[in-house]
């Protein structure tokens, strides 16, 4: 019992939301949605490669503390020399002062002197030498590149903003058209609910009629057949209800049970030329294309023009590590020029290729502007006719109805056969099922419109 009053407790912790209205739907989709999260984590990555390119122009200031210990005479005199600790014991003059003595080595007077090879220069003690240095690296002119560059990874971080966008306007249609597919579906469902009620009655019908001999045995199992067949359309249309709703948890990430309907044709949105131009994402991706192709043009001429870039170095050395740091630092600073003279032609070849790249990213901008008010045009062409069709549908619908309740009177009364009550009732089907195809249909064009157009406003 214990068991059972705690499954009761907990089984709306794993039942999804109900009654879930479009807006808050799009609202989760903006914040939950996983794709849309991974794209702004992909944001943030070009964000942050703009600023590191930008952090060139400040140069760099690196600290390198080295330890060393060495035997080697050139290393250990170059050691005391950096620690400012040479003296002139190093270069041997304890051999020349030994000539001195009273008692001097052969070589002071037997004329080899010079010839002499300084121990305490060749065979130096092993030392330990620690040196602590600041070095600073400053780009003073580049010719432009640096400043390029930067242009050029923030309208990359732009760029990755558009496609975010432009993904989020693809979730906010396939969001919608979950919405407006399970609206329809329920729709479908309650007709098809209704038709199987009047086979049901027609069943009825036909077997009182064949206990009274008006009817046949065989128009009993024409209707029966007829009722199996509109079932497995119901229970289709509630298997496709149910991946729609599996579908539209998936975007939100969230478990959904049930919405709130929305009507059945979803508005034609408003436009004009302009708005389109304006904010068409495809349009905007390809202007700012067009404009990073500028950008890579500039940056193959600063190679044709000279660089400048400062550096300067602070530190200090000795055999203990940071002893006497200031009395014995010492600094080194400087400016270098370099100006390329020649190197086979290859910059001029890729100036060349980068003002061929822009001449191609302005075509297809032009391209990009034409084809988007073509598939714009055509997908309102398409919307009209898809409107047409759904009020001939309706229409016809209506008659279907009128046609199949005029033909079950007359079957009760023996004018009609059964066969021919069963035809009317499929061409109620039939209309059924077309209309709801091309509602739809119409549907899907209205929000490839609203995609297209940028309606779905930011993530």
């Amino acid at each position: 019992m214990k068991r059972y009053l705690l499954f009761l407790i907990a089984l709306p912790l794993f039942a999804g939301m109900e009654h879930l209205s479009l807006q808050q739907a799009l609202d989760m989709l903006k914040k939950d949605n996983l794709e849309l999260k991974i794209a702004k984590f992909e944001e943030q990555m070009k964000m942050y490669e703009a600023k590191a390119a930008k952090g060139h122009n400040f140069g760099s200031l690196d600290v390198t503390v080295t330890g060393m210990r060495s035997n080697d005479a050139g290393n250990v005199f170059g050691f005391k020399l950096q620690s400012r600790e040479a003296d002139f014991g190093d270069f041997g003059f304890s051999d020349f002062l030994a000539c001195q003595s009273p008692t001097p080595p052969s070589y002071c007077t037997d004329g080899t002197l010079l010839n002499k090879q300084p121990g305490d220069l060749n065979y130096p003690e092993a030392r330990n030498h620690y040196v602590t240095k600041l070095s600073y690296v400053l780009p003073i002119y580049t010719g432009g590149k640096l400043t390029e560059y930067g242009h050029i990874t923030d309208s990359l971080y732009k760029m990755s903003q558009y496609d975010t966008q432009k993904l989020l306007n693809e979730k906010i249609f396939q969001t919608k058209k979950a919405f407006y597919d399970i609206s329809l579906v329920e729709n479908y469902i309650t007709n098809l609910s209704k038709i199987m009620q009047n086979i049901n009655r027609l069943e009825s019908v036909v077997k009182s009629m064949k206990k009274e001999g008006y009817a046949q045995n065989i128009d009993v199992l024409e209707v029966q057949a007829r009722k199996a067949e509109a079932d497995s359309m119901l229970n289709q249309a509630k298997l496709n209800r149910e991946l729609a709703y599996q579908f539209l948890s998936f975007l939100l990430n969230t478990e959904v049970s049930s919405i709130q309907k929305v009507d059945e044709m979803a508005p034609m949105p408003q436009m004009n030329k302009e708005e389109l131009m304006a904010n068409s994402i495809d349009i905007q991706k390809a202007l700012l294309g067009l404009q990073i192709s500028e950008m890579a043009v500039n940056v193959e001429k600063a190679n044709f023009l000279p660089t400048i870039g400062a550096f300067a170095e602070y530190g200090s050395a000795d055999n203990v590590l940071w002893n006497e740091f200031m009395d014995k630092d010492a600094y080194t600073f400087g400016i270098q020029f370099k100006w390329n003279i020649f190197n086979g032609g290859i910059d001029a070849a890729n100036l060349e290729r980068a003002k061929v790249n822009y001449l191609k990213v302005h075509d297809q901008v032009d391209l990009a502007k034409n084809g988007i008010a073509l598939q714009v045009k055509k997908l309102q062409t398409e919307v009209l006719s898809k409107s047409a069709d759904i009020d001939n549908y309706k229409k016809q619908l209506i008659f279907a109805k009128k046609v199949y309740e005029n033909y079950h009177e007359r079957y009760k009364e023996g004018l009609v056969s059964i066969s021919d009550l069963l035809i009317k009732q499929s061409k109620e089907l039939e209309m059924l099922l077309k209309l709801l195809t091309v509602e739809n249909e119409r549907n899907t064009k209205i929000f490839e419109l609203n995609s297209i157009l940028n309606n779905g406003g930011n993530v």
